[in-house]
């Protein structure tokens, strides 16, 4: 049955937008710095990533000033379930938001959305609102909401059909983790240890290795070579290019409780991706090695989702943890940077650091600043390599600051295993 309201016509369909997570002051500065359009982040109450650092509502007007300074757009999530007693508290975060100058909420729950149109804030659908087609969008648009953020469970065959009968604006994920459970609304976090993923508490049990017992006997087996209820990592770089032909209007990154330099890779990947299809250059190839930067930050293997039907059996992660080929090792701080001749200066505190090294520098001013050491010098002469507890300068073309923490980056030459073989990658390392 096709939906009842006519086909759209004559919309314009513009550069998509490059949505990025923030979950501290030093991922929104790397979002910002690797070419983001807009950032979502969450105040310390009723997002749907509670044990991501976040943000305060005394933050808001900083955050504010400090984007638009950059010409980019600031979504506050406001997505989990409210209850009654929390209605006033919404008011006051919305009520901050709309002060300091927030350009939009996200949100799930219709008092959220119902506050936001009494005070004349725009506001978005948040995929837990399950939109699938477009009488739904359409629903959203008569209460006032400016963009629908799909359910995830939409094909790009869907993704087209609804966009041909709404011109809301239609925001989809791109890429990071995704949830076996119907637009992440799960319970089992909540069943075993009492925290609700739909208050943003998840603690993801679904990501571990499984053993079913037989209550009469006591023996027990594991289930299959696979993490059965744990989902890889959304990946759409190889298939960027029909995202945007599809008109969708915003791509939005998942990824708050990760690291800086993850975001700060996948928004540069997906940004150069973009302004390459633009410009007529998005190659088969040029995919291929952006993929290939892809894997080196924090992965569960890559799947298409359901973008082009529903995900099978390949699609489960065959680990517990990362598939990433590269993590970081700290190494030091940086104590001062001569803006003239470029050149930082560190004090080393672990490990050793040597000519051809690749490092992260990461502060919150700084963002991730990622480059190749060319020269190491130590006590004004040049060297090859320097150890801990040594004071060094190198070149660093960007700006760097004081306390600034370096990393160098090694690769990884087998993947994360489950907590019962051992070792496995955090994400502190990717």
């Amino acid at each position: 049955m096709k939906s009842i309201e006519k086909p759209t016509a004559n919309r314009q369909q513009s550069t998509p937008e490059l949505m990025a997570p923030a979950g501290d002051w030093t991922m929104l500065t790397a979002a910002i710095k690797a070419g983001a359009d807009a950032v979502y982040f969450g105040v310390d109450k009723l997002n749907m990533r509670a044990k991501a650092e976040n943000f305060s509502t005394g933050d808001l007007q900083k955050i504010s000033e400090y984007c638009k300074e950059r010409n980019i757009k600031t979504y506050l999530t406001l997505n989990t379930i409210v209850y009654e007693e929390e209605l006033a508290e919404v008011e006051e975060i919305i009520t901050a938001a709309k002060v300091a100058g927030i350009n939009r909420v996200i949100c799930w729950d219709l008092a959220v959305a119902q506050i936001c149109k009494k005070l004349q804030v725009d506001f978005c659908i948040s995929t837990q609102g399950s939109v699938s087609n477009s009488l739904s969008a359409n629903f959203y648009k008569q209460i006032g909401a400016v963009r629908i953020v799909l359910a995830r469970e939409c094909s790009l065959e869907e993704i087209k059909k609804i966009r041909a009968y709404t011109d809301l604006e239609i925001e989809a994920f791109v890429h990071g983790a995704m949830c076996i459970a119907v637009s992440g609304r799960c319970f089992m976090s909540h069943h075993l240890f009492g925290k609700s993923a739909n208050r943003g508490e998840c603690i993801q049990p679904c990501r571990r290795e499984f053993e079913v017992t037989d209550t009469v006997t006591g023996k027990s087996m594991l289930i299959g070579e696979d993490y059965v209820l744990s989902a890889k990592d959304l990946c759409t770089i190889e298939f960027i290019d029909m995202l945007i032909e599809a008109g969708i209007d915003s791509f939005k990154i998942e990824g708050r409780k990760r690291s800086p330099e993850y975001v700060a890779k996948t928004v540069s990947v997906y940004r150069r991706a973009i302004d390459l299809y633009y410009m007529g250059e998005l190659t088969a190839e040029i995919k291929k090695e952006l993929l290939r930067e892809l894997e080196n930050v924090y992965n569960r293997g890559f799947s298409s989702g359901f973008y082009f039907g529903k995900p099978s059996s390949e699609d489960y992660s065959d680990i517990y943890g990362s598939k990433a080929k590269t993590r970081k090792v700290y190494a030091g701080k940086v104590v001062n940077y001569y803006k003239k001749t470029k050149i930082a200066q560190a004090f080393l505190e672990s490990g050793e650091i040597k000519t051809g090294d690749e490092v992260l520098i990461i502060g919150s001013s700084s963002g991730v600043v990622n480059l190749k050491i060319t020269n190491i010098f130590k006590d004004d002469v040049q060297t090859v390599a320097a150890a801990k507890g040594d004071m060094i300068t190198f070149p660093c073309e960007e700006t760097v600051r004081n306390n600034d923490r370096i990393y160098i980056v090694v690769q990884i030459n087998a993947p994360s295993i489950s907590p019962k073989g051992g070792e496995k990658n955090t994400r502190s390392e990717y």
